[in-house]
C-alpha cells in the first residue's frame, strides 16, 4: 500500500451579479466570487489537492480557464471528475480537510451540507471530508471583503 498526500489552495475576488458556491452549496450573499467556471474556492482547492496527491497536474491543466466548454461549470461535476482521473490511477481517498477564509458572509450554518455536497462528489463517506472556516481579523484582502480563499489536504491511498 503506498500513501500520498496533496495540497491545494485557490483564492477569487468578491464580484457583483453572480451567486456564492462554496463546497457546493448556494451561500446567500450580496454578491458571489469571480471565475470561470462557478468560482467555488473551496472545491477548486480541495480538487487541486487531489490532483497533487496523485500526480495530476493542476485543475487548469486538466480544466483550462479558456476553454469554453468550463464556463460556468457547475465544480462539484469537476470534482466527481477529478475523482474518476484518481481512481483510474488507482487511488482511493483516505482523508480530506479543507479551510476556508472569509470575513463575511458567516459560513458555519453551511458546513455540514458543504461537506455533504463535496462527499456526494467525491463518491466517498462524509466521515472523511473535514471543514473549517475562519475568518483573517480584518486583515489583508479576506479581512477587507474583497475576496475568499480556501486551503485544502487530502490523503489518499494505492494499494
Amino acid at each position: 500500500m503506498a500513501l500520498s498526500i496533496g495540497h491545494g489552495y485557490d483564492v477569487h475576488a468578491f464580484c457583483e451579479g453572480r451567486p456564492l458556491v462554496l463546497g457546493g452549496v448556494v451561500v446567500p450573499c450580496d454578491r458571489g466570487l469571480a471565475g470561470h467556471s462557478d468560482a467555488d474556492v473551496v472545491t477548486h482547492a480541495l480538487m487541486d489537492a487531489v490532483c497533487g496527491a496523485c500526480r495530476l497536474g493542476d485543475i487548469g491543466r486538466l480544466f483550462p480557464d479558456d476553454d469554453p466548454a468550463y464556463a460556468g461549470a457547475d465544480s462539484l461535476v469537476l470534482l466527481s471528475r477529478v475523482m474518476g482521473f484518481a481512481r483510474e490511477a488507482g487511488y482511493e481517498l483516505l482523508d480530506c480537510d479543507c479551510t476556508v477564509a472569509a470575513q463575511a458572509p458567516r459560513l458555519a450554518p453551511h458546513r455540514d451540507a458543504m461537506r455533504s455536497a463535496m462527499a456526494r462528489a467525491m463518491g466517498c463517506d462524509v466521515s472523511r471530508v473535514g471543514l473549517k472556516a475562519t475568518t483573517t481579523e480584518r486583515l489583508g484582502f479576506v479581512g477587507r471583503e474583497e475576496g475568499i480563499e480556501a486551503w485544502a489536504v487530502c490523503l489518499m491511498e494505492r494499494p
